[in-house]
């Protein structure tokens, strides 16, 4: 029977939607369907939870929306996720940030950043760099002059 149910969670399963923290702000990209259309909601906040694991991984995100607090709480592996993007990433100190829920005004939504630098921006100095030093490899070395 087990083997039956990992089958079915297998198909479920989506890989790479764990790569952010709690304390990380987020945009969860929901799909939502009214009639026969379908549109991309986007939920915008930080995360201040993470529990389960496996299939039933589910993360909350808060956010303030005309000065009221608004939490949400998302199954990891939705298939009406259509994307999750970090936006900034912090240094929580916590692995639940409730305390945020007592908080008012601009203290509501900070968390101790980190220098957060966009994986494409490291890609492209990493290819630079590789070329730069392929360059240097192959040009000829200058006679030292004394």
């Amino acid at each position: 029977m087990s083997q039956i149910i990992e089958a079915i969670e297998q198909k479920q399963f989506q890989e790479g939607r764990t790569h952010f923290k709690v304390g990380d702000g987020v945009k969860v990209h929901m799909r939502v369907v009214e009639g026969d259309k379908e549109r991309i909601q986007i939920f915008a906040g930080i995360v201040i939870a993470h529990k389960g694991r496996g299939l039933n991984e589910t993360f909350t995100v808060r956010r303030i929306a005309h000065g009221e607090g608004v939490e949400r709480v998302f199954p990891s592996h939705s298939p009406s996720i259509a994307k999750i993007e970090v936006e900034r990433e912090s240094v929580a100190m916590r692995a639940r940030l409730y305390y945020l829920r007592d908080r008012q005004g601009k203290s509501a939504t900070k968390v101790k950043e980190k220098r957060f630098v966009p994986q494409a921006k490291v890609a492209k100095v990493a290819a630079a760099a590789k070329v730069v030093v392929a360059a240097t490899a192959l040009a000829p070395e200058a006679p030292a002059t004394a």
